[in-house]
């Protein structure tokens, strides 16, 4: 199928928005191979979480776009998250950890003012204690957002918000203060990857 050129150049300046983004200083993104059989374009990052010198996250964002719709995403665009970070272990036995690791998601899209419709997702909480020849490996216990869900977008800036609470979202589950207003990150020089 041809694309016009104003449905490639929309996802263009969409994942340009994207790949350019200011991130925050304890952020280390770097473009990342993406899917290539869900959608005609797509484009991925990735993301570590450093904190005092200590890996406490990671995640990816997936940005999906098909300029036939899909019915499952009720849109042309689609945001595909996955997020994770290190929990006290008290964190993992709480039965609200799963509503509230799905309010993080919810309250940093609302705080940044991204228009979006179709969500879905999973919230899953993991406790690993090690046994035998690892058991003096530490135990683990560890929070894990997958989520998805359409922006409603009509220009390729208007991706930078839904960027921004995916940003805001990695830091709340590392156990990071969401930047107050008028705060800025520090650009950080790096030179993206085209995906194709």
């Amino acid at each position: 199928m041809a694309l016009s050129k104003a449905e490639s150049g929309l996802f263009e300046e969409a994942a340009a928005s994207l790949t350019g983004m200011l991130w925050r200083a304890e952020l280390a993104v770097e473009e990342i191979p993406a899917p290539q059989r869900i959608a005609p374009f797509s484009v991925a990052i990735s993301a570590d979480v450093e904190s005092d010198g200590v890996d406490v996250g990671q995640g990816r964002l997936i940005l999906l776009h098909d300029p036939a719709g899909n019915p499952a995403w009720d849109g042309t665009f689609r945001c595909v998250t996955f997020a994770r970070a290190n929990v006290d272990h008290a964190m993992v036995v709480d039965p609200l950890l799963a509503d509230v690791g799905w309010s993080w998601l919810e309250d940093a899209l609302q705080g940044r003012g991204a228009r979006y419709v179709a969500p879905s997702g999973t919230v899953t909480a993991v406790s690993s204690k090690a046994f035998g020849s690892m058991e003096g490996d530490p135990d683990r216990a560890e929070v894990e957002i997958r989520a998805s869900w359409t922006p409603l977008i009509d220009s390729g800036t208007a991706i930078v918000p839904h960027v921004e609470a995916w940003q805001d979202l990695l830091c709340m589950v590392a156990g990071l203060p969401v930047l107050p207003e008028g705060v800025v990150p520090i650009p950080l020089h790096r030179t993206p990857r085209r995906r194709r």
